[in-house]
């Protein structure tokens, strides 16, 4: 998947040239702007986009995420839902904001297709999961499609609240998986949702970490998560995509479901195991995830929407 992923981007840059004439993005923009857009640019556009939404796990090029997920080391997984995603979606950012502006009422349909695939897709897989890591895997990819809310826009608010979303799901990712790192058993790190039974009887501390992150995740006020969707949802009500903000709230409704279920198993299930002792530096992660969460209005939101507008300022 990752070869033929990386066959469409590249073969989507080979048509856009052809069509163009050029590979720098400068002068791209230029081209669209004098001689306007043609089929061939559109058939590399939509290559490209489909080769970028492989890497960022949208739908309906999500199929690799929850195998992967599982699959690797809990750690690794870690890196694979941040550093990689974050990467790949500034790329998208700075593609559609500032390479194709030109034709962006070709490219909203690409997005929004993929955001709300992303969030619906994700909401009501993820209900079935036994598994942590594939619980987490089904939630990142709805968290893209939340952010590509903001994106679908076209806007520079909504490049603003794609910036902020991308800022805070890094930080709640973070503070989940410290959660988990710090849950060991004698038989390694927990893999399944019941394995966290009474969690919190034996680790109160990362259990109320892990509830605290949870219903961020779902997008409860005052935490960040739901300040994250508040600008992402803006940005779209700006741009009357109307019907994409209502199912964005809808797809936060039904995604309730599965992140109050793994609350429920921490605090009102009869313990299945003993936790061992939780290193000294997971500690200071989930003591900073979760302070960054609940005080995120008071604390951080201010100087993080000043940056995310500095940034996105700078595509327009």
């Amino acid at each position: 998947l990752g070869a033929l992923s990386s066959g469409m981007l590249l073969y989507g840059a080979s048509l856009i040239y052809g069509f163009t004439g050029h590979t720098n993005l400068q002068e791209i923009v230029v081209a669209i702007a004098n001689e306007g857009r043609s089929i061939g640019l559109i058939f590399g556009l939509v290559f490209l986009l489909a080769g970028v939404a492989f890497k960022i796990s949208a739908v309906p090029f999500h199929m690799w995420t929850p195998d992967v997920y599982e699959g690797a080391p809990t750690p690794v997984t870690a890196f694979f839902a941040t550093a990689p995603k974050v990467a790949a979606m500034a790329l998208l950012v700075r593609l559609v904001m500032d390479t194709f502006q030109g034709i962006a009422s070709d490219w909203q349909q690409i997005v929004i297709f993929l955001s709300i695939a992303s969030m619906v897709l994700a909401a009501f897989a993820a209900i079935g999961q036994r598994s942590i890591k594939r619980l987490i895997a089904y939630s990142s990819i709805g968290h893209v499609g939340f952010a590509l809310v903001g994106l679908s826009s076209g806007t520079q608010v909504g490049v603003e609240g794609v910036a902020i979303y991308m800022a805070i799901y890094v930080a709640m990712t973070v503070g989940l998986f410290a959660c988990l790192l710090s849950l060991r058993t004698d038989a390694g790190y927990v893999e399944t949702i019941d394995e966290l039974a009474g969690a919190a009887q034996s680790r109160p501390f990362v259990a109320a970490i892990m509830a605290i992150i949870m219903f961020s995740l779902i997008g409860m006020p005052p935490l960040a998560g739901f300040f994250a969707k508040w600008h992402a949802f803006l940005a779209a009500i700006d741009a009357q995509l109307y019907v994409l903000a209502v199912i964005g709230v809808l797809a936060s409704a039904v995604s309730a479901f599965y992140y109050l279920r793994v609350v429920k198993v921490m605090y009102f299930d009869e313990p299945v195991r003993e936790f061992e002792a939780v290193p000294a530096e997971l500690s200071i992660i989930m003591a900073v995830s979760g302070f960054l969460l609940v005080t995120y209005y008071f604390t951080v939101g201010g100087p993080l929407a000043s940056f995310a507008h500095t940034a996105a300022g700078s595509l327009f």
